[in-house]
């Protein structure tokens, strides 16, 4: 496999504009992460106006696993991206899960919906290479501009946001639909009084990099279970890691913890971190003399944990809106599907004005619980359940070595199927989310 090649921070900053005191345009997406890339390059290659607000500049660095199943390809695809490892991804052919002294080696399932391989690459890369998609759709990016609030009419209806620029500038931009794509802060959200739901799933992550000849692995590697020190000699560690090989001499090492775990806001992370890659092979090179970077860490906002989706002529999309799934923690194909819904119903609903307009934007909210309602509340189960330590070393212990049902977990938690045309496990799968009462 090649190495990812190194994107130049020349080529991997897209081109901005200067920001006037006051920007009007057909849709504002505010933030430039992979759901609000994906919603203005769909929203510009339908040809509106787009105004993509950004608080930094590319190429910036973002906390994450950089690691992304068959779902997050096809994303990539739909957008027209090339994820050729000529082009600097690097291929991978399924997942490696440990625990339970077991080892198994899990393929991404062939299906007709999705690639059959997964990709890894830095997120600092990935970021920048998906809002120069949108601004080669025509999309208009204003970088290192930070938006405060939103801008409301006599009605309480969002038509715009304030900001500020880099050098402290105020400007404001005016358009007829907002969405924030601000990632879990939700900023904009909280001003409209729309906050978090702590009864819904919410993770932590933290992440470094490490030279480490486990670089080129051709498998993600899963560790359900955290041992300070030998399994024997010390109690589990209250969370579940990954090494993921970068390709280019690194590994990206990093662990999550639930709410639903006892240890969730009273762990030190970073250190527990370090205390779980301490009792790796020494060979592996994961140790402090290796590090290339500090640990650094981030909120994982899941199953729907801010609705609703939509009022008031603004649209919550990506993580604002909750959307990493909570069965495995992956967000950035639901930040992209999330940005291509909210764009479609925002094309639909700017050929219409006063109430047909607004029938037609609470489509986004209908299709995010259509889409995904059932699995995540599934996924608030699951989410419950593996919290107690208990109950996680069972399934892992009793289920690893029997890899049917290994596969059949495997495209539960990636949300991997063919409902129509696929085999028993996607049908079983299919019926018990159907049977499940959808989140909203």
């Amino acid at each position: 496999m090649s190495a990812p090649a190194t994107v130049a921070s020349t080529e991997a900053r897209p081109a901005t504009h200067q920001a006037d005191d006051v920007n009007t345009a057909d849709v504002i997406v505010v933030g430039a992460g992979p759901s609000g890339s994906s919603a203005a390059y769909w929203l510009a290659t339908a040809g509106l106006d787009v105004a993509l607000i950004e608080k930094t500049s590319f190429p910036r660095e973002k906390v994450c696993g950089d690691g992304l199943t068959p779902r997050g390809t096809k994303a990539l695809v739909d957008m027209g991206i090339d994820v050729s490892e000529s082009n600097g991804w690097l291929h991978n052919r399924g997942l490696r899960v440990i625990g339970g002294g077991q080892r198994l080696h899990l393929d991404w399932p062939e299906l007709t919906s999705f690639p059959p391989f997964g990709l890894v690459r830095p997120r600092a890369d990935l970021d920048a290479m998906l809002a120069n998609q949108a601004v080669n759709a025509g999309a208009r990016l204003h970088d290192n501009t930070s938006v405060t609030e939103p801008v409301l009419d006599k009605d309480g209806r969002v038509v715009g946001v304030i900001g500020r620029t880099k050098d402290k500038r105020p400007v404001t931009f005016r358009a007829p639909l907002v969405l924030t794509c601000e990632g879990v802060s939700g900023k904009l959200a909280q001003h409209l009084d729309v906050h978090r739901n702590d009864k819904r799933p919410l993770g932590v992550a933290v992440r470094r990099y490490y030279t480490s000849p486990k670089t080129n692995d051709d498998y993600l590697e899963s560790w359900l279970e955290l041992w300070d020190g030998k399994p024997n000699e010390s109690d589990l560690l209250p969370g579940y890691g990954w090494i993921f090989g970068m390709g280019d001499g690194t590994v990206n090492a990093g662990l999550g913890v639930l709410n639903s775990s006892s240890g969730f806001g009273k762990t030190d992370y970073r250190a527990m971190l370090t205390r779980w890659l301490d009792n790796t092979p020494e060979e592996w090179g994961l140790r402090e003399q290796n590090a290339t970077c500090p640990i650094r860490g981030a909120a994982l906002p899941m199953g729907f944990n801010r609705t609703p989706h939509y009022l008031r002529g603004m649209l919550l999309v990506g993580d604002s809106g909750g959307s990493v799934n909570p069965f495995n923690g992956e967000g950035i194909p639901y930040a992209m599907e999330s940005g291509r819904f909210a764009a479609e119903a925002a094309i639909d609903a700017l050929k219409f004005t006063g109430e047909s307009r607004e029938r037609a934007l609470q489509a986004y909210p209908k299709r995010m619980a259509d889409e995904w309602g059932a699995y995540y509340r599934l996924g608030g189960i699951f989410v419950k359940l593996i919290g107690n330590p208990k109950v996680m070393q069972a399934c892992t212990r009793h289920g690893l070595p029997h890899p049917a049902l290994m596969r059949f977990v495997l495209k539960l938690l990636a949300n991997l199927t063919d409902p129509r045309d696929g085999d028993v496990s996607d049908r079983v799968i299919s019926v018990l989310t159907k049977l499940t009462p959808a989140v909203r």
